[in-house]
């Protein structure tokens, strides 16, 4: 698969709200993940189970109202994916998030993912 095949499938996945999916199929077994700052969980996981523990968290966490994914944006060997969400943090008021996701592929396979936040 190209870039942009990957690309497409992981937007594809993630609209249908199949990210544990998007994560068990594209993603390297040795997959780093890099957040701008810590949700409860560190900013860094390393491994499938780490990766696929910390997005159960997240879903966990928040309840999503609406989501809107747009991409991928490919560059060479990685590409962008940004998410636009409408959620609620359990414990918290209603609000908007923003996140740009950066994603690198080697082999058919994403190994690292980093994002960036905005939130409203």
């Amino acid at each position: 698969m190209t870039i942009w095949d990957i690309g497409t499938k992981l937007v594809q996945l993630c609209k249908e709200g199949k990210n544990l999916q998007a994560i068990e199929a594209l993603y390297s077994r040795d997959i780093k993940s890099v957040e701008a700052m810590s949700m409860g969980t560190g900013r860094e996981a390393e491994g499938m189970e780490a990766i696929l523990g910390k997005t159960k968290w997240w879903f966990d966490n928040n309840t999503v109202h609406s989501a809107t994914i747009e991409g991928p944006f490919p560059f060479d060997d990685k590409f962008a994916v940004y998410f636009n969400y409408d959620l609620t943090p359990k414990g918290g008021p209603r609000t908007t998030m923003k996140e740009m996701g950066l994603y690198w592929v080697q082999n058919g396979k994403i190994v690292r993912e980093e994002f960036w936040y905005k939130g409203t």
